[in-house]
């Protein structure tokens, strides 16, 4: 699962066949121990716990690279 982007402690990751546990398109966010799912375009949480403020990171990073990521 390759890294897209890395700031402020968290790690974003982009499964490229992750059909199986959620069937939107998403991106995987990883901050210590905490992982979470997020939608691409909705910027909404699929799955896991994160702090809020590291959400509220997320979604203003994805917002900034949301067509990046669809085209990905």
């Amino acid at each position: 699962m390759p890294v897209i982007s890395m700031f402020y402690g968290i790690i974003i990751r982009l499964y490229f066949y992750d059909k199986g546990k959620h069937s939107v398109a998403h991106i995987h966010a990883e901050y210590g121990e905490f992982e979470a799912s997020f939608e691409i375009e909705t910027g909404e949480i699929l799955s896991g716990p994160i702090p809020n403020k590291k959400i509220k990171l997320v979604q203003a990073w994805m917002e900034i690279h949301q067509e990046e990521l669809i085209a990905d």
